[in-house]
């Protein structure tokens, strides 16, 4: 395969028979939208959406010391997650940068003291993630396995999922809870189901074999024909998680940032047993959070109609205070938004006199907490 040649998911022609607009995203011939971006948005906020997260990157650690590996190359206390649940964390450099943001599943045990992990990191971090396990490897008994190839990744996302899924499989919905896992089976396809999901709304990731995606989707798709389940592309899928106030690699997180420059410090564990890769840095930097932080992550909700973009500036005062790091129209609250990381002076919600410069004019623009969206429970 030449370089600039698409990969495709097991789904790509089910997307191109359902009339996909596709797109090129981290190498990946990808769906962007079926129809209309925001019509999909609103399904998955009131109904269900059906997502092919197929590019999302695969990585098994195993072995009698995986937890060990994974405690010094993660951030996380990964040692203390239960068979069955998963953890949001991050990989850094040394210097406290990050690499990605990772969600990792601690899977059945297979053997006596033996565990087996899976880290999914983000389509275009892949596989800095895999290099950087790989290298950070040595000395321990563990394996760190490129999966990427092994899995397709469906996600039903809205209200409606826990019904359209409980339509399809046996296995006990209303016992798993938020960041768990469990195998099953769903519309007879071996699957890993997981309650996680970036849309801000109660959902199911779904990782199977690449050969029994195509069913899977047609089994989902027929499932939620009468409640309003549609297809929905990675356009939509950024709109949901910026309301939701969930980072985007690339965007909000950056090697140029560490979790405490974020504002997700609490996703370093400090207490854990051992050494991890970049401890000495991360100490420093939330030493320095606590004391002055420089910069500060923000909602900002328009007051006109322009929409603001990632690298444009934000200003107060005739002055530049910062910098729009994901923005977009917000179809649930009916005006433009975007995320920011301003001066710690005009970060507290309800700051006046803020503005971003769009094409030279300052837009004003309100400071709010995020998430700008949280669902009802």
């Amino acid at each position: 395969m030449s370089s600039t040649e698409l990969r495709h998911t097991a789904l790509d022609a089910v997307h191109r028979s359902l009339g996909a607009t596709m797109t090129d995203f981290a190498g990946w011939d990808m769906p962007l939208r079926y129809g209309s971006e925001r019509d999909e948005h609103v399904a998955v906020r009131t109904k269900a959406g059906l997502f092919d997260l197929s590019h999302m990157g695969e990585i098994t650690v195993t072995g009698a010391e995986a937890a060990a590996l994974l405690n010094f190359a993660l951030v996380g206390n990964i040692a203390s997650v239960g068979v069955g649940r998963a953890r949001y964390t991050m990989i850094c450099q040394a210097d406290g940068g990050i690499l990605d943001d990772l969600i990792v599943y601690r899977l059945a045990e297979t053997e006596a003291a033996s565990s087996t992990y899976m880290v999914v990191a983000n389509a275009s971090n892949a596989q800095v993630v895999l290099d950087a396990l790989v290298e950070r490897s040595a000395g321990f008994d563990a394996e760190v396995r490129d999966d990427r190839d092994a899995y397709a990744l469906l996600a039903v996302q809205g209200p409606e999922s826990p019904g359209i899924l409980k339509a399809l499989t046996d296995a006990d919905l209303d016992g798993l809870k938020y960041y768990a896992g469990l195998p099953g089976t769903v519309a007879g396809v071996p699957a890993l189901i997981a309650r996680t999901g970036y849309t801000g709304e109660d959902g199911f990731e779904l990782f199977v074999k690449p050969e029994h995606a195509v069913e899977l989707w047609r089994a989902l798709t027929e499932a939620g024909e009468g409640v309003g389940l549609v297809p929905c592309g990675l356009s939509c899928r950024d709109t949901l998680r910026l309301e939701a106030g969930m980072p985007l690699y690339g965007h909000e997180l950056t090697t140029s940032l560490t979790p405490f420059d974020a504002g997700l410090g609490r996703v370093v564990k400090f207490e854990k047993e051992g050494d991890f890769v970049g401890r000495e840095a991360l100490a420093e930097a939330a030493a320095k959070a606590r004391q002055n932080p420089p910069r500060v992550l923000v909602g900002l909700i328009a007051e006109g109609r322009r929409v603001p973009r990632a690298g444009y500036a934000v200003v107060a005062g005739g002055k530049v205070i910062g910098e729009v790091t994901s923005g977009a129209p917000s179809p649930t609250l009916g005006k433009p938004i975007a995320m920011a990381y301003v001066d710690a002076a005009h970060a507290a919600p309800g700051t006046a006199g803020v503005g971003v410069d769009i094409r030279g004019s300052h837009e004003p623009y309100e400071v709010v907490a995020l998430p700008f969206y949280k669902r009802q429970k």
